[in-house]
């Protein structure tokens, strides 16, 4: 899992990182060759400086090295669809050492490219390497992000697309929406998003009108923030303030959460937070504006 509380997956780079970031899909990223040594004249010297860990988490399929590969890049609709697949290592094989981020080894999440059907869920890792989990899938273009530390190596997410054929609605999106309904629960976002500045973001959570002040811990936090950006879907997982049991972190109604993204553009908001042994999923639009 990238960084503790503060920013996960987004690293604010250079501008010409950036224009990369919009490739859509299934992308290798480039070799990127060194500068000449001495040569402090060439304009592509801060260009060549920049390397992999520049680029937002999710873009790409390989990344250092690894690579995350479906074992089918296509599956059909329905509920409790199996999803195999392994991370590949630098010498071609396929990791099975991995590290515990946030109680689990893998983190996967599951979207659909038209930002709806999240699911944020943990596969089971066999001998071989193999992950195996079930997942929801509708119709559509969707995409999975691995979120893992395979073990001495640094945190990656990497992305690829899962095709499931049938007939296609895409949803239709707001905005910007700040508050959101679900199972009975209110969450209302207060916070603005700046490009390249630090935000801070307060989710409150209520329930029949009344504020949940008895949040439950959920893979060690009172709740875990995923963003993903609109055009080419640039993830970031961002991980509250404090944590459950440190004699200072209120276990609601207010989860706060403090991060940066890399640009301006509309970015969709998950928050999985657990009440009563449930956990639920708020989603949110938010617009991203240029620094004061």
């Amino acid at each position: 899992m990238n960084t503790p509380t503060k920013v996960g997956g987004f690293v604010a780079g250079l501008a010409a990182v950036f224009a990369l970031a919009l490739i859509v899909g299934n992308v290798v990223g480039p070799d990127v060759e060194p500068a000449a040594a001495h040569d402090t004249h060439s304009s592509d010297e801060a260009a060549a400086a920049s390397t992999d860990a520049d680029i937002p988490g999710g873009i790409m399929i390989s990344q250092d090295g690894y690579t995350l590969a479906l074992k089918k890049p296509e599956a059909p609709a329905g509920s409790k669809i199996p999803i195999t697949f392994t991370i590949t290592g630098p010498d071609g094989k396929s990791v099975t050492a991995y590290d515990v981020e946030h109680e689990k080894k893998l983190h996967l999440i599951a979207v659909r490219r038209d930002f709806t059907g999240f699911q944020h869920v943990h596969p089971l890792l066999a001998s071989d390497g193999t992950w195996s989990i079930a997942v929801d899938l509708t119709p559509g273009q969707w995409r999975l992000f691995a979120d893992f530390r395979a073990t001495g190596a640094d945190a990656l997410t990497l992305g690829a697309d899962l095709a499931v054929p049938g007939a296609f609605e895409p949803a239709e999106l707001s905005e910007e929406t700040r508050t959101a309904e679900v199972d009975g629960y209110t969450v209302t976002l207060d916070g603005d998003l700046a490009a390249g500045a630090d935000a801070k973001l307060t989710l409150a959570v209520e329930r029949e009108g009344e504020p949940v002040t008895d949040l439950e811990p959920y893979l060690g936090a009172y709740g875990h923030l995923v963003a993903l950006r609109s055009g080419d879907l640039a993830y970031l997982h961002v991980h509250p303030d404090g944590a459950p049991g440190d004699g200072k972190t209120q276990p609601g109604p207010d989860v706060v959460f403090h991060t940066a993204v890399p640009s301006t553009g509309t970015y969709h908001l998950y928050l999985d937070f657990k009440h009563r042994g449930v956990v639920r999923t708020a989603t949110f639009t938010v617009a991203s504006h240029a620094p004061h």
